[in-house]
């Protein structure tokens, strides 16, 4: 799976969601990374209420939730869409 060191060449997928502690949104990635984010970060995720927020579902490279409006994508949780970018 690494070709070289580090993640240079591995594109990001989610795999799973999950809210650990309060106020954070756990990402899983298929390639064994994990991210630890602020909800406060991700305006449209904290109006999803506790109780739906397992329910999400990937849609276009994005996650999103019945009760959401936006698809949050994965650039937008490593931030520097430049650099993360892998849709053209």
């Amino acid at each position: 799976m690494y070709k070289i060191e580090g993640f240079w060449d591995v594109e990001p997928k989610i795999k799973k969601i999950s809210f650990p502690l309060r106020g954070k949104m756990q990402v899983n990635l298929e390639d064994g990374r994990a991210l630890l984010l602020p909800i406060s970060a991700f305006p449209s995720i904290k109006k999803v209420p506790q109780k739906e927020r397992s329910k999400w579902y990937l849609m276009g490279g994005g996650v999103t939730w019945d009760t959401c409006p936006e698809i949050i994508h994965i650039e937008q949780m490593l931030g520097n869409f430049q650099k993360y970018a892998h849709e053209s």
